[in-house]
């Protein structure tokens, strides 16, 4: 199979560097939404700076938006449907100089009692697609950065929001979901169904980034009949738009604690060097010491 056929060079011959050059003083941090209506929302409601856009001669060019939230500048981005857009913009924005991503779209609902518009957070993903094995070694399945999954479960409980979690299955063929996979994924114990999470979580454990993603729900697999609930008309899609201060709290939270985890090492870094400077400083008195006596 070619999809074992994992490369672990970091540079491809078509590279983000030929597209871009590293932002000075890039977010950090940065939030994505697939809804468009949602994110007209926001540029409404936050009027945000653009900073950035990306985009190829064949299709339209995104603006990549900046807002100062509770003093964190946080980077805000149209989502892209499918894995190989979708994280090859995320390449291009960890070049940029992303280093925490938090990703919030629709997924489908493998289990009953996931009502449409709730919240999901994915703690693994099976990898029944193709993007993330250009990303990390063959699998089945993926497990996302437990600390930044706690994050976000975290910044959920505290705005005293409900939400459920668990394994989602991840899918290119979007017609392709059959009844009979449905259940297989099942009974590896998804819960959902989606089509850009696992390559999310590949490249971010390739490039050593943090990610994180929430799922709303949306059309029901779960039955003996296909569901679509909203999904198709998108009925009380904008009034569930609360779902972007939502993302924008789960995304400064995300600053916060790997900011302060950056912060720590480095100090820790410098006391280390501070400390191997100082022996080394002793160690060299001890010998002119010992060759002063000498003499």
């Amino acid at each position: 199979m070619l999809l074992n056929e994992f490369d672990p060079n970091p540079k491809g011959m078509y590279d983000p560097s030929i597209l871009h050059e590293p932002i000075k003083n890039f977010p950090k941090t940065c939030v994505s939404f697939f809804s468009y209506r949602y994110m007209q929302e926001f540029v409404e409601k936050y009027k945000p700076e653009v900073i950035a856009e990306f985009g190829t001669s064949v299709m339209p060019f995104f603006p990549v938006y900046k807002i100062n939230y509770k003093g964190e500048d946080i980077a805000v981005v149209q989502a892209m449907v499918g894995e190989p857009l979708q994280v090859g913009n995320f390449d291009e924005l960890i070049f940029m100089g992303v280093k925490n991503f938090l990703l919030i779209g629709s997924c489908g609902c493998l289990e009953k009692n996931i009502e449409e518009y709730s919240l999901i957070v994915p703690t693994s993903a099976l990898r029944d697609e193709g993007t993330s094995f250009h990303y990390q070694p063959a699998s089945d399945e993926i497990e996302l950065e437990k600390e930044v999954v706690l994050v976000v479960e975290n910044t959920l409980k505290d705005l005293g929001l409900k939400y459920a979690k668990g394994k989602t299955w991840t899918t290119d063929a979007i017609f392709r979901e059959t009844k009979d996979k449905v259940e297989r994924r099942r009974a590896q114990g998804a819960i959902t169904v989606d089509m850009e999470c696992a390559g999310m979580a590949a490249v971010a454990k390739f490039r050593d980034v943090h990610f994180a993603q929430i799922f709303y729900g949306a059309d029901d697999l779960s039955l003996d009949e296909y569901d679509a609930r909203g999904i198709i008309d998108n009925k009380g899609l904008l009034e569930n738009a609360k779902i972007i201060p939502i993302g924008i709290e789960c995304a400064y939270n995300m600053a916060k604690h790997f900011g302060e985890n950056l912060k720590k090492k480095s100090k820790t870094k410098k006391a280390c060097k501070n400390k191997a400077k100082t022996s080394k400083t002793i160690k060299t008195c001890n010998k002119s010491k010992n060759k002063f006596k000498g003499e």
